[in-house]
């Protein structure tokens, strides 16, 4: 299966992500504006419950008011992969995908490592996604847990 074809099919799960022939260097106002209501909705969230609870408490919640917000949120959305003509129907699952053009990868851990900004990275490139959000809510002060990834 030859890169067109693999691209294809990945468009197919995040239609509003089909990319460009040529790209704009700088990130267009609505992944921006997404990326800020992302930011906010975290921060509420966290002052309100703190650190400690499993990731998988903070990603529904978070889901939950970025829906109260207007926006259209997928919660572990299934990715497949597609690689040298071997296809993988769940190659990853993206933890918050919005309005289909922006992942939002969650943690809850003591301290980020490289590997998860790396790991949402190769979402974005998989997915033809420009922008992304790394989170983790286990960090005392959530701005400290917070890493924006572009692609």
């Amino acid at each position: 299966m030859n890169k067109q074809a693999q691209n294809k099919s990945l468009r197919d799960f995040l239609p509003s992500c089909d990319p460009s022939k040529s790209r704009p260097a700088s990130i267009p106002d609505e992944l921006e504006a997404i990326a800020k209501d992302v930011v906010d909705a975290s921060m509420k969230l966290h002052m309100e419950l703190g650190p400690g609870l499993l990731e998988s408490v903070y990603t529904v919640l978070l889901e939950k008011k970025l829906t109260e917000r207007g926006y259209h949120v997928e919660r572990e959305k299934p990715i497949p992969l597609v690689f040298e003509g071997v296809r993988f129907e769940m190659g990853f699952r993206a933890d918050l995908v919005i309005n289909g053009c922006f992942i939002v990868e969650l943690k809850s851990v003591e301290k980020l490592l490289p590997v998860h900004a790396k790991q949402l990275l190769t979402y974005l490139k998989f997915t033809n996604t420009r922008l992304g959000l790394l989170i983790n809510f286990g960090e005392e002060l959530l701005k400290n847990g917070i890493k924006r990834v572009a692609n």
